[in-house]
């Protein structure tokens, strides 16, 4: 007999249960939660870095603190548990920092073909990132309009003034090239 006076065969076959199914079913609500430990653990993990571990740094750091773990089992235990990493977008760089200083007069008007050599020059500030390192490198080359040569470049790890004034002193050395147009972005360097 079940609670309600009814036999537990008469209740099964009206419901269409295996006797096994609800055996299991009542096994699982009297069970433990065996991963209750584990759950604490990662719930404090992803705490303690402020939601910025996914499943494979919680491994890890559990993997450190002495447990034995599985990813899987990890990934599955965050996903019931709710927890998931932020996501940290990668910004590019942006020489643009509001109108700062004079902005000068735009003399090429996107004719970008020159007659002559040096007599227009364009420039920029181009950002790379090196493979396997945080760090980035930041070239500054000033191209002719001419011929589209490279006359100069600088590359530094900063994008800053010092780079920009190295590579105009790198490219106007000589006098005779007062007449000569430098067509940039008018980023903050220029």
């Amino acid at each position: 007999m079940v609670s309600g006076g009814f036999r537990l065969d008469l209740l099964l076959e009206t419901a269409r249960l295996a006797r096994s199914t609800y055996y299991y079913q009542l096994k699982e609500l009297d069970g433990l939660d065996k991963d209750k430990e584990l759950k604490t653990e990662i719930q404090a993990i992803y705490n303690d870095h402020k939601g910025n571990y996914g499943y494979r740094r919680v491994t890890l750091e559990l993997r450190n603190r002495g447990h034995i773990v599985n990813h899987k089992k990890v990934q599955r235990l965050m996903k019931i548990l709710g927890l998931t990493a932020r996501i940290r977008r990668k910004r590019k760089y942006s020489s643009y920092q509001g109108e700062i200083g004079k902005k000068a007069e735009n003399l090429i008007q996107r004719q970008f073909e020159a007659s002559r050599p040096m007599e227009k020059c364009y420039t920029d500030v181009t950002e790379f990132a090196i493979p396997a390192s945080s760090q980035k490198l930041y070239l500054s080359p000033v191209l002719d309009g001419f011929n589209s040569e490279i006359i100069a470049y600088h590359l530094s790890t900063s994008p800053n003034l010092e780079q920009v004034k190295a590579m105009l002193e790198q490219t106007f050395t000589e006098k005779h090239y007062e007449n000569t147009i430098l067509h940039s972005d008018q980023g903050w360097q220029y």
